[in-house]
């Protein structure tokens, strides 16, 4: 057999693979193991087929993340073995990162059995340009064998520069029945809480403007506390060093207890006794900061906490998704500015830097020396102030803060193989927050520079949803059956062939072993019958007569 591999690397860090990429969870093959092909084709099979073989046949899986961090989205290409496949795959970003991942998959057509239920709690995961390594700590159990409880425990994310997570806890628990298969209720269910999260304290890939042309935006730069990656020093990165467990001096932090969940299981279908497959993913969250710490900084309330359901039957007709749409309030100094909700899914918040002037402009001369947001400058004492017309002129918008809630992404697809069937993707986010570069900074930059700018320079998201479900057409029948005994597959298996029953006769070396026998046997027959027959006295020897005794009779007789 050829190598196949183990049992580690068939069980990655499915969740963070999954959920690293953002493209939605529609029409896309679960993945498994291979199944490995034999070296010589006519040897025996690997495995045997379970006696009794469960009926139901059942494919889902469910991912959530409480958070995800991009930086430079879809600026890699993307590697591939065949040639020109490049420009047809999605473009990577250069670093991908994702905590507090919970995923739980079912498949009843793995080859690998202990690949058929599978559940994952996985503190961290990372994607370097689109190539995800394994990443320790993650909470794993499989099925089969079956599990009555599940696996727990807690563990941390390992220290970065880029995000602060506080102690995570997780739970992981993989359902498989030997006989029934997937029809044990709940087939994989996995979880995730962490008591707070702080990122992004530096924006790595915001660019050098050490060689800005203007003079009057040099200028304005060089007054600022700290250099444009901090964001003139409302951010506290430097040097690599981690952010604040406080979420002070971050672009974005929680400070309350988070969780996500994500399960399979199966569900009745009313008027039959077959099943569907449900797969949901579901979050928690309550505030939402952004730049804590400083008189401009954003609270988002969470109203609704969204929960993503995908449930297929079999049939595209009674197959369908549900999805709870967050609802975000934002405030600020406990003053709500807009909410982010299906009307109105997105909002651009302007980030911009002061410009020799502005202390000149009636109602901003005791303006601080840091970055404009959201047309709101700070003044000395404090207080904040809207921008006026006059001071808009005074102010150059270099970047902007983009919050947005994702739409639900959903598809199905019509599937013949591994059975005839209908599966059905959806996926979702709560929240987006992305850094872009505007044309004013752009501009500001060298041609080479500015050509090479990406359209995003950072993205943050929070919540990321996936979930998706493939029954048999008219459902998951559950039962088992016993398979007939399979004959022996040609060149394995199959009963050894016996001697002949006679040897043919080629020299005379075969006749001598019967002479042999017989000889000895007659050997030993006359030595038994001269033992056993009985002993008689020899007669003794006739002599001639002395002629000096008489006759007994007359000699003329």
């Amino acid at each position: 057999m050829r190598r196949r591999l183990p049992r580690t690397l068939a069980l990655p860090v499915t969740a963070a693979v999954l959920l690293l990429s953002a493209a939605p969870a529609a029409g896309q093959t679960i993945p498994t193991t291979p199944i490995p092909e034999p070296a010589d084709p006519g040897q025996a099979p690997i495995t045997s087929p379970p006696n009794p073989m469960p009926k139901g046949k059942a494919v889902g899986e469910a991912g959530t993340a409480l958070g995800m961090l991009r930086l430079l989205p879809e600026a890699v290409p993307t590697d591939a073995i065949l040639p020109g496949m490049e420009d047809e795959l999605p473009r990577q970003s250069v670093l991908e990162g994702g905590f507090g991942i919970s995923s739980a998959q079912a498949n009843s057509e793995s080859y690998l059995t202990y690949e058929r239920a599978i559940a994952q709690a996985s503190p961290f995961g990372l994607s370097v340009g689109g190539n995800a390594p394994q990443t320790p700590g993650s909470l794993v159990q499989t099925a089969l064998p079956d599990n009555p409880e599940p696996v727990t425990s807690g563990f941390n994310a390992p220290e970065n520069p880029l995000l602060n997570v506080g102690a995570l806890n997780g739970s992981a628990h993989a359902r498989w029945s030997p006989t029934e298969g997937p029809c044990v209720g709940t087939i994989s269910d996995a979880s995730t809480s962490v008591a707070s999260i702080s990122l992004l304290n530096v924006i790595p890939t915001m660019p050098d403007l050490s060689q800005v042309a203007d003079t009057r935006l040099k200028e304005g730069l060089s007054s600022l506390p700290g250099p444009l990656a901090s964001l003139g020093g409302l951010l506290s990165g430097s040097g690599g060093a981690k952010p604040n467990a406080d979420g002070t001096g971050s672009v974005l932090s929680m400070p309350n207890t988070l969780s996500t969940r994500s399960a399979v299981q199966l569900v009745d279908i009313p008027g039959t006794d077959r099943k569907a497959v449900q797969s949901t993913s579901t979050l928690q969250a309550a505030d939402i900061n952004i730049l804590k710490g400083t008189p401009l900084g954003l609270t988002i309330k969470v109203a609704s906490q969204p929960t993503l359901t995908v449930t297929s039957t079999g049939d595209e007709a009674t197959s369908k998704v549900e999805y709870t749409a967050p609802v975000l309030s934002v405030e600020r100094n406990g003053q709500k500015l807009f909410e982010l909700d299906a009307a109105n899914p997105t909002k651009d918040i302007p980030v911009g830097i002061p410009l020799p002037g502005l202390e000149q402009v009636p109602g901003f001369e005791n303006a601080k020396d840091l970055p404009v947001i959201g047309g709101v400058a700070e003044l000395a004492n404090g207080l904040l102030k809207p921008l006026t017309d006059a001071a808009n002129g005074f102010v150059a918008d270099l970047g902007v803060l983009r919050l947005s809630i994702a739409g639900l992404d959903q598809k199905g697809t019509h599937l013949e193989e591994p059975f005839k069937g209908f599966q059905l993707g959806a996926s979702a986010r709560l929240l987006d927050l992305q850094i872009l570069p505007t044309k004013a900074l752009k501009d500001a930059l060298p041609a080479e520079a500015a050509k090479n700018l990406p359209s995003s320079l950072a993205q943050l998201s929070l919540g990321e949803q996936v979930a998706r479900a493939y029954a048999p057409e008219g459902g998951v029948e559950c039962g088992f059956t016993t398979p007939p005994q399979a004959p022996p597959p040609p060149g394995g298996g199959e009963q050894q062939p016996g001697g002949p029953d006679k040897l043919a006769y080629t020299s005379a070396a075969y006749s001598s072993v019967p002479l042999f026998w017989t000889g000895t046997a007659m050997l030993l027959l006359g030595a038994v019958l001269v033992a056993g027959l009985p002993y008689r006295r020899r007669p003794a020897p006739v002599t001639a007569a002395d002629p000096r005794k008489p006759s007994p009779r007359p000699r003329d007789e």
